[in-house]
C-alpha cells in the first residue's frame, strides 16, 4: 500500500530505540530520542527528511532551547506499509490518515502524543484521539474553501473524486457537509482503489461524464492525481464547459516537482487547486535561501522543491522542542508503566516489551499551549486542536506554470489581499466583499462556466404534463405525445432561447376523465417520477415547500364569478353622480358662500341691498347661478372676490366631475350582482362552486373557514353555466371561485356573467422543477426575454384572446363620487370664508367704536341693549352714508370751535383797549391771524 503522509513519532520509552537516554529518568536527560517515520519516495517525504534534519540540528545548536538536552533523530523508511512499521518500531507513527488511525489507538493506551505535519484527515481531530496533535491545516478548512468558490461562482452540484481510504473519505464527507451548509451537494461520488488502474480510472470518468454536473473535485493522492487527469484529456473532459478543483495534493506536486514536463502540465490546464498559505516573513526567507544548499549536498538527484508542508516539518520539530522543555519545566520526568493487559501477550512483536508513558498528559498539554512563531506562520492551537488562521492560495494553472487568483481564510472567506492583511479589521464574509481575479478555464476560455449539461446518457428529461378535459386552451393532450396549448408554447418558446440544447418528453398525467390535482403533480417530482412539470400550475405555498419554480409567465389568482344583469337608466339618473351625503353638503355650500359674500357686500354694493325679501332673493340668486357661472352681481369687496374666486375654482371641479361621472353612467353598461365579492360571498349561506382538483378548495375551508357542504365541485365551463343560471334556489351556486385566467377564459364567450369584486389571492403560473434545480434558473432567465421581446404576449393572444363577448366597458355598479373626494376643496372654501368674514367682523368693530365711541353712563342692561341695536344699525348701514355723516359731523365740530375762538378773541380786546393803546394794536394783530 502506497503513503503519502508524513509522520513524526515521539516515544520517550529508552527500549523502543536502539539508543538509550543517557540520563536518569528523576533529572533532566542529556539525549532525548525522537523518532520519524517518513515515505522517502513521495513528495512530501523527500521534502520532510530533510527539513526535520535541518530543524534537529538548528535546536542542537541553540542550548537555549533545551537547557542543554539533545535532540537525537531516528528516521525509517515505512516502506509504504503501516504494519510493516508498526512490527519494526512497535509504535507506529502517523504517517497519513490510515496510518493514523491505527497508531492513534495505540498511542492512547501508551500515553504518548503523536504530532503529523500531513495527516489532514479531519476525523483525527475528534475525542476518540486525545493523543493525536495535527501541526499542519485540517481538510475541513480545506473543504470549506472549496465549497466557498463553488458558491461563489453560482454552481450548485459537484462530483467528488477520491481515493476510497480514511483520507479520501472523510475528506469528502467533509466537503459534503460544507457545500450542505451552502445550499450545494455533491451530486456524484466516484472512489478509486488506491492502487486503481489506468482502466479503472477510465471507467470511472466514463460514468462521471453522463452525469448533469461539470464541477469535480479530485481529492486524491499525487500518485493517482496525474493519470486521472490523463485518462480525462483523452476523453476529452478537459474542454470547454467542465471546472477541475484539485485539492493540495496538486500544489504540493507543483512545489516540489517543478517544472513539470510538458504532456503532464498539457493534462491540467485550467485546473484549480489550493496551496496551505504561509504568510511571508523574515523566517520563512531565511529557511528558502538554506533550501537550496540542503538539496545539492543532501540529495543524489538533484534540487527539490520546497512544498508547504517542509515550512510545517520544520515547525513541528521546534514545537516539540519546546514542548519538551516546558515539560522538563514543569517537573515532568520520563517514567514508564508497564500495561497489564499487554503483558500477557507473546510473539515476534514483543508487545510486552511497551510501556505506559506517565507523562503523557503533561507533554501534551505542554504541546498544545505553545505559541510560537515558525516558517510557516504563528503555531498556536484552537480549543479543537487546530493551527490558528487556517488559510489557503488558489491558483489557476495555466501554460508551464501557476497563477493565484486569491486567498481563502476562515476568518474572511475568499479575497485577492493576504490574509494577515485581514486579522486586524472586522471580518466580513458578504457576497460583495468575496472576491478572486479571472481564471482561464479548461479550454482556454475565460467565461465562467456553466457547471452542468444534461446527462450524454441518451436520457431525456421526464416532464409531466396535466392532462386536462377543461380550459384545454390551456393544455391539451391528443393522443400519447400530442401535446399542445397556452402553457405548452410558452415552454417550447423558453427552451428554444436556451443556449444548449434540452432533450425532453412531454408525458400526460391524469386519467382524462377529471382534471387531475397540480400539487399531486408537483410531489411526484419529488419522489423521482418526472424531472419536471408543466401545465397551469399556481405557484402556491405548499408547492413551493416541494420544488422550485420559474418565473410566472401569467398573473392569476382567485375571484368570484356570478350572474349579472343589466340596469337600464331612469328619470332620476342625472342623480347618480353624487352620493346623498355629497349633494347635501353641496347645497350647503352654495347657499353659505352666497351668506358670506352678501355680508361682504351688503355695506358697499347696492346691488345686496335693498328690502328684506329682495335681498334673501339675492342671496338666492348668487348662490346658485355660481354653479354655471351665470351671476350678474358684481363683487367690490377686496374679501367677497377673493372668497368668490376660491369658491369658482370649488364650483368648476364639481361641474368637471359631475359631467365625466353622468356620461359614464348613461353610455357604459351597467351590470347588477346580489353578490358583491368575497365578502358577501362568505357571509352569505349560498353554495359556491369551484373546479375539481383546483387549490381553490383548499384555499376557502382552510383559509376562509368555509363549510366544506357549501362547496360544489365543477369540472367544466358547460357546468359552471349551468350552475350558475340554477342559482341557489334550483340546485345550482350563488358564484364560482376559480383562478383569474380560467375566469377570463370562461367570461370570454358568456356575457351573462362577471367577476365581481377584486382578486382576493395574488399568485402565478410557473412551471415546477427540483430541488436547486439549475435549468429553472434559465427558464426563468428565458420566460422574461419572452415578455421583453413581447412573444409572451402573441402566446397569449394567439390561444387565449376572445372577442365574441367583450367584457371592456362594463361597470358591475355605479361608482359614485363621494364626498371625501371633495373634502379638501371645500375645506379650503370654508377656510377662505372664515377668514373673509373674520377681517370684516374685525373692519366693522373698528369702525363703530370710532363712530360711537363708548359713553361714560354706567352699563346697564338697557344702555348695553341699546348699544347692540346701534351697532346692528351700523352694519345694517351702506357704508357711504357713514362715510358721509362722519364727514358732516367733523364740519360741524370744527365751526363750533372756530366760533368760541373768535368770541373769546372779541372780549379780550374790549379789555385791553382800557389798558393800553399799544397793547390794543399787538393783541389785534394776533387775534386777527388766529382768526
Amino acid at each position: 500500500m502506497k503513503l503519502s503522509g508524513v509522520m513524526l513519532l515521539m516515544i520517550f520509552y529508552c527500549e523502543l530505540f536502539v539508543y538509550r537516554i543517557t540520563a536518569q529518568a528523576s533529572g533532566r536527560p542529556s539525549v532525548v530520542n525522537i523518532g520519524a517515520l517518513l515515505s522517502f519516495n513521495t513528495n512530501v517525504g523527500k521534502v520532510a527528511k530533510l527539513a526535520i534534519k535541518a530543524a534537529v540540528d538548528d535546536v542542537n545548536s541553540d542550548p537555549t532551547t533545551l537547557g542543554g538536552t539533545k535532540l537525537k533523530l531516528q528516521m525509517q523508511d515505512c516502506n509504504h506499509s503501516g504494519f510493516l512499521a508498526l512490527a519494526e518500531v512497535a509504535i507506529i507513527g502517523p504517517q497519513d490518515a490510515v496510518t493514523a488511525h491505527v497508531v492513534s489507538h495505540v498511542a492512547n493506551e501508551l500515553q504518548v502524543p503523536l504530532l503529523s505535519f500531513s495527516a489532514t484527515d479531519p476525523t483525527l481531530s475528534s475525542l476518540q484521539f486525545p493523543y493525536f496533535v495535527r501541526t499542519t491545516q485540517s481538510d475541513q478548512y480545506q473543504m470549506a474553501a472549496i465549497a466557498e468558490i463553488v458558491d461563489h461562482y453560482g454552481w450548485r452540484e459537484v462530483i467528488a473524486i477520491y481515493v476510497d481510504d480514511d483520507h479520501g473519505r472523510n475528506g469528502i464527507a467533509a466537503l459534503g457537509d460544507t457545500l450542505a451548509a451552502k445550499r450545494c451537494r455533491i451530486s456524484f461520488k466516484a472512489p478509486l482503489s488506491v492502487e486503481a488502474t489506468e482502466d479503472e480510472i477510465t471507467d470511472l470518468l466514463v460514468k462521471v461524464a453522463l452525469t448533469e454536473s461539470r464541477i469535480i473535485v479530485v481529492h486524491t493522492h499525487y500518485n493517482r492525481g496525474p493519470v486521472v487527469f490523463h485518462v480525462a484529456q483523452y476523453l476529452g473532459m478537459l474542454g470547454t464547459g467542465y471546472v477541475w478543483i484539485a485539492t493540495s495534493w496538486l500544489s504540493t506536486a507543483l512545489d516540489t516537482n517543478s517544472p513539470f514536463p510538458s504532456d503532464v502540465m498539457d493534462d491540467i490546464q485550467g485546473v484549480l487547486t489550493l496551496r496551505t498559505y504561509t504568510p511571508d516573513s523574515v523566517l520563512k526567507r531565511k529557511f528558502i535561501s538554506r533550501w537550496r544548499n540542503l538539496t545539492d549536498a543532501k540529495t543524489p538527484n538533484g534540487y527539490i522543491g520546497l512544498n508547504a508542508y517542509g515550512f510545517y516539518a520544520y515547525d513541528t520539530v521546534w514545537l516539540l522542542a519546546r514542548a519538551i522543555n516546558s515539560f522538563f519545566k514543569q517537573g515532568g520526568n520520563l517514567s514508564f508503566s508497564k500495561d497489564s493487559r499487554l503483558s500477557d501477550i507473546q510473539g515476534h512483536l514483543r508487545l510486552d516489551s511497551l510501556r505506559i508513558f506517565n507523562g503523557g498528559n503533561l507533554l501534551r498539554d505542554s504541546i498544545l499551549q505553545a505559541n510560537m512563531t515558525g516558517t510557516a506562520g504563528p503555531a498556536r492551537f484552537n480549543s479543537h486542536g487546530d493551527l490558528i488562521n487556517p488559510a489557503y492560495e488558489i491558483i489557476n494553472v495555466i501554460g508551464t506554470g501557476y497563477r493565484r487568483i486569491g486567498y481563502w481564510s476562515n476568518y474572511s472567506g475568499l479575497s485577492v489581499v493576504r490574509p494577515e492583511t485581514l486579522y486586524s479589521k472586522p471580518p466580513n464574509r458578504s457576497s460583495s466583499n468575496q472576491r478572486l481575479y479571472s481564471v482561464i478555464w479548461p479550454g482556454q476560455t475565460t467565461q465562467k462556466p456553466r457547471g452542468w449539461v444534461f446527462p450524454n446518457n441518451g436520457r431525456h428529461l421526464r416532464i409531466g404534463v396535466p392532462n386536462r378535459v377543461s380550459f384545454r386552451e390551456f393544455v391539451s393532450v391528443k393522443g400519447s405525445e400530442m401535446t399542445s396549448g397556452f402553457c405548452i408554447d410558452v415552454f417550447t418558446a423558453a427552451i428554444n432561447l436556451l443556449p444548449y440544447a434540452v432533450p425532453y418528453k412531454l408525458i400526460p398525467f391524469g386519467d382524462g376523465h377529471n382534471n387531475p390535482s397540480c400539487t399531486e403533480l408537483v410531489r411526484l417530482i419529488t419522489a423521482g417520477v418526472y424531472d419536471a412539470a408543466v401545465g397551469d400550475i399556481a405557484i402556491i405555498t405548499n408547492r413551493t415547500k416541494m420544488a422550485d419554480f420559474t418565473q410566472p409567465y401569467i398573473e392569476s389568482g382567485l375571484v368570484v364569478v356570478a350572474p349579472v344583469r343589466k340596469l337600464n337608466s331612469n328619470a332620476w339618473a342625472f342623480l347618480s353622480p353624487f352620493t346623498p351625503m355629497m349633494w347635501g353638503v353641496t347645497a350647503v355650500f352654495f347657499l353659505a358662500v352666497g351668506a358670506v359674500v352678501w355680508i361682504l357686500e351688503h355695506r358697499l354694493n347696492d346691488e345686496f341691498r335693498g328690502p328684506p325679501k329682495r335681498q334673501v332673493v339675492t342671496i338666492l340668486w348668487f348662490s346658485f347661478s355660481t354653479m354655471f357661472f351665470a351671476h350678474k352681481e358684481k363683487t367690490v369687496s377686496a374679501l367677497g372676490r377673493l372668497v368668490l374666486i376660491i369658491w369658482l375654482f370649488v364650483v368648476l371641479i364639481i361641474n368637471s366631475s359631475y359631467t365625466a361621472s353622468l356620461t359614464s353612467i348613461l353610455t357604459v353598461q351597467k351590470l347588477s350582482s346580489p353578490i358583491k365579492g368575497i365578502d358577501s360571498l362568505r357571509s352569505s349561506n349560498y353554495p359556491i362552486g369551484y373546479q375539481v382538483n383546483s387549490f381553490a378548495r383548499n384555499y376557502l375551508v382552510d383559509e376562509l373557514n368555509i363549510d366544506e357542504s357549501r362547496l360544489v365541485p365543477l369540472n367544466s365551463p358547460e357546468e359552471y353555466a349551468k350552475a350558475l343560471k340554477d342559482g341557489p334556489h334550483k340546485g345550482g351556486v350563488a358564484a364560482v371561485v376559480d383562478d383569474r385566467a380560467y375566469a377570463e377564459l370562461f367570461l370570454s364567450t358568456r356575457c351573462e356573467f362577471s367577476i365581481v369584486g377584486q382578486v382576493f389571492t395574488k399568485n402565478g403560473w410557473g412551471f415546477a422543477f427540483p430541488r436547486d434545480s439549475p435549468l429553472a434558473v434559465d427558464i426563468s432567465t428565458a420566460i422574461l426575454k419572452l415578455s421583453e421581446n413581447g412573444d409572451l404576449q402573441r402566446i397569449h393572444d394567439k390561444w387565449l384572446l376572445r372577442s365574441a363577448c367583450s367584457s371592456q366597458g362594463a361597470k358591475l355598479d355605479v361608482d359614485r363620487l363621494q364626498l371625501k373626494s371633495f373634502s379638501g376643496l371645500y375645506l379650503l372654501c370654508g377656510l377662505a370664508c372664515l377668514l373673509a368674514l373674520f377681517i370684516y367682523l374685525m373692519q366693522i368693530v373698528h369702525q363703530f367704536s370710532r363712530h360711537y365711541p363708548g359713553d361714560t353712563e354706567s352699563n346697564g342692561g338697557s344702555s348695553r341693549s341699546a348699544r347692540l341695536q346701534t351697532f346692528l344699525s351700523f352694519v345694517n348701514e351702506k357704508e357711504d352714508e357713514v362715510k358721509s355723516r362722519s364727514k358732516r359731523r367733523h364740519v360741524e365740530r370744527t365751526s363750533y370751535r372756530s366760533e368760541d375762538e373768535m368770541s373769546s378773541c372779541n372780549s379780550n380786546r374790549k379789555h385791553i383797549e382800557l389798558s393800553s393803546n399799544l397793547s390794543l394794536d399787538s393783541d389785534t394783530r394776533n387775534c386777527n391771524g388766529s382768526s
